[in-house]
């Protein structure tokens, strides 16, 4: 049997190897050239909660896991009852017989088997591995190398156990899927990991976060390349320190990012603000997941928006953008690291759970990054704040013999502080004038990203976007999916286009915050929203029904 969508299900008790297991699968499908999505799902838990992680892949390129698998492979009783109603309907159930009292499908003695090794717990994930290559007919030969790159420390231990599993499972289910090659290997990469490579390919010099999930491992990936690239990596006491530190490095000309969830940008708000005064450029990782308060720390959502596009006190720009693939992620980092120094004022890279921990193929040209570059001031009389037809003033860094200061006051040009009302109205209209010129700038960009030609008109942010492409596909919908990847200043120019048109929005907020806003700023007319808010990503198939009913 061959499919053109196959997807493997690993499942088990979090300290079980789950998450690698899945790594180790989607590396699998690479070395014979095919295109991969995995998501990894885990509680907010270090040890015992319930993890899975699910590798869909096909010789076409794929945007979004499916949780109907053909291969099952469930540690504990747990995820034996929670996943054997995600079996495909060919696909095969494979359960540990030691831990696992199963009705259907079959049991294996993967504990047992495991016991007379180190570490036996974190046995359980190779054994997947090797159920997956007995499944499609993967070579132990290729097995044995697979294991030797992905599990470093141990060969000989996991080679050992991986042959064993591919043995007593062989006989029941050897070869009975086939799995096609694809065209060649991609690299495989997780969608943080994405952002923090485009933010160096970008020009960064510093990050500074306090962890929390969802964004956590840009931190610590960043931290791992620290050497390498020279980068300065803090974590700080709290993300109020966060944000302040950030602006007083941009102060030095130092290229900064910070990153954060929810709460921890609810934090950073002051700060923002005080970016926005001193028109310091500092770019802000935003990963969503479910609020309030500490809502559902390890799932997705998209219920950040209105709070991103309003976020500080008083009137400055803002520039917030959304990228809707893992590839698209890397690009954006760095343009919009670009964008903030080009127009010496905060941003934000909004983000979702789903895309952050999320890995999938890609094809990324480093050369096609955008480098940040600011303009900077001639020699003489230096005005920090001098005013400009495009509301741009040069910068100027330390050390210098002009004086350089930025102010959290309104000030005047030079930056001394006033409260002279004409001086107040001017320095207003000199940084709301910067909303005008990126606008123009932005008209010679691509702003969104139109997938398909006719049918039926489907509009997006984020990672839902990659959960539609898929739909799409699936359901062999005729749609034209329009992904906004500018959400402030909102392209109204490419969109206005479409104001005649019945639209159909799919995003992740009870309050159609997404709908709301292209309601009242395109002045587009939503016909059908399809929303999800239980923290889970849309399933494809789930999806492709969903919108089978509306279009």
């Amino acid at each position: 049997m061959s499919l053109d969508v196959f997807t493997f299900l690993v499942g088990g008790r979090a300290g079980e190897g789950v998450k690698k297991a899945g790594s180790v699968a989607a590396q699998l499908f690479i070395t014979k050239g095919r295109y991969v999505f995995q998501m990894d799902d885990y509680m907010s838990l270090i040890r015992g909660g319930h993890n899975f992680s699910v590798v869909s892949t096909s010789t076409r390129w794929i945007s979004s896991q499916y949780l109907k698998a053909d291969l099952v492979v469930c540690f504990d009783q747990r995820s034996y009852d929670k996943h054997k109603t995600h079996l495909s309907k060919a696909g095969f159930l494979i359960y540990n017989a030691d831990k696992v009292e199963g009705d259907t499908g079959i049991g294996i003695p993967l504990s047992k088997e495991a016991k007379s090794y180190p570490r036996p717990d974190l046995m359980l994930g190779v054994g997947a591995v090797a159920i997956l290559a007995a499944l499609i007919d993967y070579s132990k030969d290729m097995l044995e190398m697979l294991i030797t790159e992905e599990y470093p420390f141990g060969i000989e231990n996991n080679i050992s156990y991986a042959n064993k599993i591919y043995n007593l499972v062989y006989p029941e289910i050897g070869g009975l899927i086939k799995i096609n090659d694809g065209d060649k290997r991609r690299t495989h990469i997780y969608g943080n990991y994405a952002i923090a490579l485009g933010a160096i390919a970008g020009g960064l010099d510093v990050y500074y976060a306090y962890p929390m999930t969802p964004a956590s491992s840009i931190l610590h990936y960043l931290a791992a390349l620290a050497e390498d690239y020279g980068l300065a990596i803090i974590h700080p006491e709290n993300e109020i320190a966060v944000i302040n530190m950030a602006v007083g490095s941009a102060f030095t000309g130092a290229k900064t990012i910070v990153g954060t969830s929810g709460g921890g940008f609810a934090l950073m708000t002051e700060g923002l603000s005080f970016a926005g005064m001193v028109e310091a450029p500092v770019l802000c990782i935003l990963s969503q997941r479910p609020g309030p308060a500490t809502g559902v720390p390890t799932y997705t959502a998209q219920g950040d928006l209105n709070f991103a596009l309003s976020a500080g006190h008083g009137e400055f720009l803002r520039i917030i953008a959304s990228p809707g693939t893992i590839e698209e992620a890397f690009y954006l980092t760095a343009k919009m690291l670009d964008l903030v120094w080009k127009y010496q004022t905060p941003g934000i890279l909004l983000i979702e759970k789903h895309l952050s921990e999320s890995a999938m193929t890609v094809d990324i040209d480093v050369s096609k990054a955008a480098w940040a570059e600011p303009e900077l001031a001639m020699e003489g009389s230096y005005k920090r704040y001098i005013d400009t037809y495009t509301g741009i003033s040069p910068m100027l860094f330390p050390p210098s013999k002009e004086v350089i200061k930025w102010n959290s006051h309104e000030h005047d040009e030079f930056g001394i502080t006033t409260e002279e009302s004409k001086i107040v109205s001017q320095m207003h209209e000199k940084r709301m004038r910067k909303i005008e010129s990126l606008k123009s700038y932005l008209k010679g960009f691509k702003t969104i990203n139109i997938y398909g030609e006719r049918g039926a008109i489907i509009l997006t942010y984020g990672s839902t976007t990659m959960s539609v492409l898929e739909a799409i596909k699936f359901g062999n919908l005729e749609a034209m999916v329009i992904q906004i990847i500018y959400l402030n200043p909102l392209p109204i120019w490419e969109l206005k286009k479409y104001s005649s048109k019945e639209i159909i929005v799919v995003e992740q907020s009870i309050g159609c915050q997404f709908s709301n806003l292209i309601r009242e700023k395109a002045g587009l007319s939503v016909k059908n929203v399809i929303n999800a808010y239980d923290g889970r990503p849309f399933d494809p198939i789930d999806l492709a029904n969903k919108l089978r009913e509306v279009i």
